[in-house]
């Protein structure tokens, strides 16, 4: 065997590269990769992975709910976790594996894709901070409802189509600021949704191959196509995006005092003296 065929391919190509660095981080950009096809990422290794996994990295129900619904309103399937991923083409479900960078083959897969970046996102927001990988599957038909995540995200498609349909992140119309603050106090990704915003939103079709930025908590929902789907979600956190939060919980700190709030801006993680304020109120218990 000689040398070159050893290297494996880049997971992001040039070009994909390109469209993320133009993007990063605050817009949304369609990508593509080449995991589409590995052997980790088939129906039958990802139950076998959800199998060994700890029952708290693992979220599953029945896959077709309107885009907005309360999380203790969200139906089960009444399948173990290995049935609905076995027979997920016919049992309309949807599931999640969560942290699968715990188990090593999966991590060194999410160390390969993330080092390709690393140094792209290293000049806009500093070092990859928390990073993680999940992954999604789906029933034909199924919704993931109106929802917003806290990470830097880019999600692969490797089986399947879906369209995924993001919003701006910080547009107070769609997140309002209380909401904001619930949700870094712990409160649940899912969003209330008005189906006057359906088009504020851009609208982007993934087959295998694709894959989509998407900044961090900007508002979005997925409908799977007509097959089974299986997605890969690989995330990191940064200095910017942990500046948001704490800002966002000293507000909601002042707020429940009464008090002015602050203004969060562009650049969170310059906020200094905003984020000692908070640090020091946080560690007083105040």
């Amino acid at each position: 065997m000689n040398a070159v065929s050893t290297i494996e391919a880049a997971v992001f190509p040039e070009g994909a590269r390109a469209a993320f660095t133009a993007a990063y981080p605050d817009r949304a950009a369609k990508l593509s990769h080449g995991l589409a096809g590995h052997a980790l990422l088939t129906l039958e290794a990802l139950a076998s992975l959800a199998e060994r996994m700890p029952a708290a990295s693992v979220e599953y129900n029945l896959g077709k709910l309107p885009l907005g619904v309360r999380a203790e309103d969200t139906p089960s399937n009444g399948l173990t976790l290995g049935e609905t991923i076995r027979t997920i083409e016919t049992n309309g479900s949807w599931a999640v594996l969560k942290n699968v960078e715990r188990d090593a083959a999966y991590g060194a897969l999410l160390d390969r894709a993330l080092a390709e970046l690393a140094p792209l996102v290293e000049r806009e927001t500093g070092p990859m901070l928390h990073r993680e990988a999940f992954i999604f599957l789906s029933s034909p038909g199924s919704v993931t409802p109106f929802h917003m995540d806290p990470e830097h995200n880019i999600l692969l498609q490797i089986r399947g189509e879906k369209t995924m349909t993001v919003f701006p992140a910080g547009d107070e119309q769609l997140v309002p600021a209380v909401q904001s603050e619930a949700f870094h106090a712990g409160g649940h990704r899912n969003l209330d949704w008005r189906d006057g915003f359906r088009d504020r939103g851009m609208a982007v079709t993934l087959l295998p191959g694709d894959a989509i930025h998407v900044p961090v908590k900007a508002p979005h929902f997925v409908e799977n196509g007509p097959s089974v789907s299986i997605s890969l979600s690989v995330t990191w956190r940064s200095e910017r995006s942990v500046a948001e939060g704490e800002l966002h919980s000293l507000n909601a700190m002042l707020r429940r005092r009464g008090l002015p709030v602050g203004r969060i801006g562009a650049r969170p993680e310059a906020q200094g003296m905003r984020r000692m304020a908070y640090r020091i109120m946080r560690k007083l218990g105040v």
